[in-house]
């Protein structure tokens, strides 16, 4: 009889190269395979505090994942910051998805933080990003209280998130340049703002970076790559929504001209926009362990700030 794992497998490559003709309906197919997995991850080891507010707004409130009964030394911190195109999404689906990216980093020794923030349209440019800064800047100054060490913060943004994270490093004009963050890894993010044919979700990046469509190169991050010495992963999946992989290989060059040496790159295989985060704390271990790498290589080089 063939394992969950198999039929995984044959899944994703039956929809490989198809994902981009219609990504709605091969993600709703994806988030229901991977669901029973999910639901039957082990959890009982890992403590989570519920809808801390970082704000006013109902949206501005963050989950905090840390392993029950660890030991007293203080843990590096994952900030995770959830996708949706812009104007949807939460930090926690139905279904168990993005907690379970926050329970495989609790397993690995991180305190994880699942960040929600407010959409488009209620917000435009640079709201979410706001958003953002005001939770890192409550994780610097409480996250040690949950056994996370402020010192030690990494960022990781999925898709519209990923974008929100690139601009919170990146971006001068926001005045952020990723204060209290030591890393950031950037999952199937639109580094370019665009209303092309082939972008699917041209109404939500309008709904987000306004009409102006003159405007959009000098709010999205790929204009500012230059503008930050943080170490950056960058990963997309083979299978990706039309042009986030380009996106994200311009965005590794023009890092690597400005730094004069490339920076981590991954394209995940098999794997495609949805899938790449389903699969964290099922028996698939892809990504999750590159992204460990990269960390562990970063916060003991990194410098102090």
């Amino acid at each position: 009889m063939p394992t969950r794992a198999n039929s995984i497998d044959k899944l994703l490559s039956n929809i490989g190269p198809k994902w981009h003709t219609d990504i709605r309906y091969y993600s709703e197919i994806i988030k229901e395979a991977y669901a029973p997995l999910i639901a039957a991850s082990p959890k009982q080891d890992i403590t989570v505090t519920r809808d801390i507010a970082y704000g006013q707004h109902a949206r501005q409130v963050l989950d905090v994942f840390s392993k029950t009964g660890d030991d007293l030394n203080a843990k590096p911190v994952i900030v995770f910051v959830h996708g949706g195109a812009f104007v949807r999404g939460d930090k926690c689906l139905p279904n168990g998805m993005y907690d379970n990216v926050l329970y495989w980093f609790a397993k690995q020794g991180f305190v994880g933080i699942n960040l929600e923030y407010r959409l488009a349209p209620e917000v435009a440019f640079p709201g979410a990003v706001d958003d953002l800064a005001m939770g890192i800047e409550w994780a610097a100054n409480n996250i040690a209280a949950h056994g996370g060490d402020p010192t030690r913060i990494a960022l990781v943004g999925h898709s519209a998130g990923g974008t929100h994270v690139a601009s919170y490093v990146f971006d001068p004009l926001l005045g952020h340049l990723g204060q209290h963050a030591k890393a950031a890894v950037l999952m199937c993010a639109r580094l370019r703002a665009d209303q092309s044919p082939e972008n699917p979700n041209t109404p939500s990046v309008k709904a987000y970076f306004g009409d102006d469509i003159a405007a959009y190169e000098t709010k999205a991050p790929m204009a500012y790559a230059a503008c930050s010495s943080m170490p950056v992963f960058i990963i997309n999946a083979e299978f990706e929504n039309p042009l986030l992989d380009v996106y994200g290989l311009e965005f590794a060059h023009r890092l690597g001209q400005a730094r004069r040496r490339s920076p981590r790159y991954l394209s995940a295989r098999r794997h495609n926009h949805m899938s790449i985060l389903a699969h964290f704390n099922t028996d698939e271990e892809t990504v999750g362990p590159e992204i460990v790498d990269f960390l562990d290589q970063t916060f003991s080089v990194s410098p102090k700030r």
